[in-house]
């Protein structure tokens, strides 16, 4: 079977790629940007959903597809993901384009509660498409998962195992019950409807066996690193407020933090849902979170994770601050230091010109990191930017590493700094 898959290098996209490929499938992998690398040995297409927004723009896609998966989803409108285009328009393309090609067989995800309550622009487009699909006449299959979580650390997966690092757990306010369910139940479910003959036209909601609270789930990942229980307290409701406001704010400089607005109204209403019509339609018993995690004990790598978590933000945050603030102190209250350090040596001359090139210089490689596109090109910059000026300081300013303060010296944890940073850049 020759099956195509949206969303393709998100959480499910990317397991239920792999899970077909081992078992013989043809797939074709649908990525809203450039091939991540991810699974080479199967063709990838370069397609932003929120732009393919006419069937014609998915026709030459479906050519010989037996099937399509869609699995593609954003948390929250922004500059370069929108809801309504991705869950809805471009959703309902591709539905018509299927229904246009003869591709019969569609399997849709969307959201648990969807149909039940909208408090966002996330679960009122997902329930729009989710209707789109309903009008058509395929063999639709529409999937409403609550929190999936996995083995891999991505999305939800990722911040409990970094909230269960911590040594005291804040816990936001007002947030409702998760029933989460399990990726390799999900990806199962999946493959039970690509069977020839499997049954159609099902809205499922995907929960798993118990409603937790966060704080319970958090412990469950505690319990799973073999380290004791954190103490909690409950953020103030402004301090949350604040708390989303700044994902809001990380995800105009196009990082993707769980963290935002959407989220916030998501959570109030919980993910918990009715199982029974899944389990009796596929003969799947859903996991629970406890016994997935007994099935993989946590390893080292689980746990650097679990506590870089929260080490990353910190990173992005602090090292465009130190390039940016560098620059601007340089360019003001500092210029005079600045050019003083250099009078008396080989570029007395070009002090002040000097001391201009290197401000804007800090002050745009500190840019170029805090702008998760161009984040990678702006830690290497950095790293250019301090050997210059530690090659710099050998040749004209030698005196400088023997200063008390290390001034010089201090060049080489910051290099540190920003390889750790590179290391730990990518988020799939």
């Amino acid at each position: 079977m020759k099956v195509l898959v949206t969303g393709a290098s998100g959480l499910i996209g990317n397991a239920l790629c792999a899970r077909l490929t081992s078992e013989g499938h043809e797939v074709v992998r649908v990525l809203h940007r450039k091939d991540t690398g991810i699974h080479p040995e199967t063709p990838a297409v370069s397609l932003d959903m929120a732009r393919a927004l006419r069937p014609e723009d998915w026709t030459p896609r479906l050519a010989g597809v037996d099937a399509v998966v869609n699995c593609a989803g954003v948390l929250q409108d922004s500059a370069r993901e929108n809801t309504r285009h991705v869950h809805s328009t471009g959703a309902s393309a591709l539905f018509v384009a299927c229904e246009q090609a003869g591709v019969n067989k569609v399997i849709h995800f969307s959201a648990i509660g969807v149909d039940r309550q909208q408090p966002s622009a996330f679960s009122a487009s997902k329930l729009a498409g989710d209707e789109a699909l309903m009008t058509r006449r395929l063999e639709w299959v529409i999937l409403r998962p609550s929190v999936v979580l996995g083995r891999p650390a991505f999305g939800a997966s990722a911040l409990f195992r970094g909230l269960a690092a911590l040594p005291l757990l804040p816990l936001m306010p007002h947030t409702g019950r998760l029933q989460v369910v399990q990726l390799d139940d999900v990806i199962s479910t999946v493959l039970f409807f690509l069977k020839p003959g499997s049954p159609s036209r099902l809205t499922l909601e995907l929960a798993g066996p118990v409603a937790l609270s966060m704080s319970e789930v958090v412990g469950c990942y505690r319990r799973w690193f073999e380290w004791r229980s954190a103490r909690e307290f409950i953020l103030p409701n402004w301090t949350a407020a604040i708390l989303y406001r700044l994902g809001d704010a990380a995800a105009r400089l196009g990082w993707r933090p769980p963290m935002r607005t959407n989220a916030a109204k998501e959570i109030t209403r919980g993910a918990v849902g009715d199982p029974r019509p899944w389990m009796t339609a596929t003969g799947i018993q859903p996991s629970s979170l406890t016994a997935a995690l007994r099935l993989n004990p946590a390893t080292v790598q689980e746990r650097w994770f679990a506590g870089l978590y929260f080490v990353k933000p910190a990173l992005f945050v602090v090292l465009p601050l130190f390039w940016i603030l560098t620059g601007i102190i340089s360019l003001t209250i500092g210029w005079r230091s600045g050019v003083d350090l250099l009078i008396g040596t080989a570029a007395g001359a070009l002090a002040e010109p000097a001391v201009v090139a290197g401000a804007l210089a800090d002050i745009v490689v500190g840019a170029f990191i805090a702008y998760r596109p161009t984040s990678r090109l702006g830690l290497f910059g950095a790293i250019t930017v301090s050997l210059f000026y530690a090659i710099a300081g050998i040749i004209l300013r030698p005196d400088l590493w023997f200063e008390p303060l290390g001034p010089l010296l201090k060049i080489f944890p910051i290099l540190v700094l920003h390889f750790a940073a590179l290391a730990i850049l990518e988020e799939r």
